[in-house]
């Protein structure tokens, strides 16, 4: 079923080439009038607030979605989250504005596991130095630790969380976990032990966090919590930057408190002229986990997919809705499911 009339979406991704022109295309052709971001960079709150005019949905990125800019934009009904993260966005303003927010959930937990593992091995095995050594015509090798047989704690036992698990498994690793909703059955089912997050400091080799970035869990990895780590633990990140006091983490790094780091995700991204890009103990990477082939497909598609229902007045999946009530109001229908996101603890 087509669009009865064209309806303006705001592209707001910018980091994606090729693929992302093809995407407006999609869009395009599916009846949507299609606004893309003229910056190589995230929208400013002021920029957004111009480019939502006579938007009617918006496929977004890390910009800010705050109070301020849904009362910019009378005309928007849907933030199409390209992601599963939503500290960008302010949901309680969204649901007063009658403005339905809907994530990707399910589209990209395999692939940031992938990426956790990675960063995992990389560090672990000192990958990114012995690469340099070999290309400037050097040799010989520095002592590193393995995955195999290690034990890693997860923060946050969610779908990521569950998928790493399932990874560390393979290479017959131990597997801890700290989750304030634990899934005893999953546990149970891949011998997982769950424990207070202090033990899980203090006896894991990879700690590695999975959970959205609420006031609650800001900077949850802080100074006190380094210090309970063991000095040949490596800390992972792909789940968002504000999750760990970054300073805190430089001086671990760098007085050797801890072994090292694999970061996928930073405080302020673009992470240009943080210290901890000029560490030999630490990988970063693009806060590219979520975004191989097989997750962007995905993604776009769920994206597409909730746009369509509510321009056509049809109910988008209750799954992929952070305020399904906004969009019974939308459309007059006879009540809400209740809010079907994950709890705001660590876990995602």
């Amino acid at each position: 079923m087509g669009l009865s009339e064209k309806k303006r979406v705001l592209l707001a991704l910018y980091s994606q080439g090729e693929r992302l022109t093809a995407y407006a295309r999609q869009l395009a052709d599916s009846g949507f009038e299609v606004r893309r971001n003229p910056h190589h960079r995230f929208f400013t709150e002021d920029e957004l607030c111009e480019a939502l005019e006579g938007v009617f949905a918006t496929v977004a990125g890390s910009e800010p979605y705050t109070e301020r800019v849904f009362r910019a934009a009378p005309g928007l009904k849907v933030v199409a989250r390209w992601g599963v993260g939503y500290d960008q966005v302010d949901v309680p303003a969204a649901t007063r504005q009658g403005v339905a927010v809907a994530m990707a959930f399910g589209c990209n937990h395999e692939a940031v596991a992938d990426c956790t593992l990675a960063l995992m091995g990389a560090v672990a095995e000192k990958l990114i130095l012995h690469d340099r050594r070999v290309k400037a015509g050097g040799w010989g090798y520095e002592p590193h630790r393995g995955l195999w047989r290690s034990s890693v704690g997860i923060v946050g036992l969610g779908r990521i969380g569950k998928a790493v698990a399932r990874r560390c498994r393979g290479f017959e690793m131990r597997v801890l976990a700290h989750d304030v909703q634990p899934d005893m059955a999953f546990a149970e089912a891949h011998n997982i032990t769950f424990v207070p997050l202090e033990t899980l400091l203090r006896d894991a080799d990879f700690v590695t966090l999975h959970g959205p970035q609420t006031p609650e869990t800001t900077h949850v990895i802080n100074r006190e919590r380094l210090a309970r780590m063991k000095p040949t633990a490596v800390l992972i990140n792909t789940a968002r930057g504000g999750l760990v006091d970054e300073a805190a983490l430089y001086e671990a790094l760098v007085s050797g408190r801890i072994a090292g780091a694999g970061l996928d995700v930073f405080q302020n991204e673009p992470a240009t002229g943080s210290p901890l890009l000029g560490l030999d103990n630490v990988v970063c990477t693009p806060h590219m986990g979520g975004n191989d082939l097989g997750a962007q497909e995905l993604t776009g598609d769920c994206c597409l997919q909730t746009l369509l229902a509510v321009a056509q007045g049809r109910s988008p999946k209750a799954e992929y809705l952070l305020n399904p009530e906004v969009f019974a109001v939308q459309s007059g229908g006879a009540g809400a499911a209740g809010n079907l996101s994950e709890p705001t603890t660590m876990r995602s």
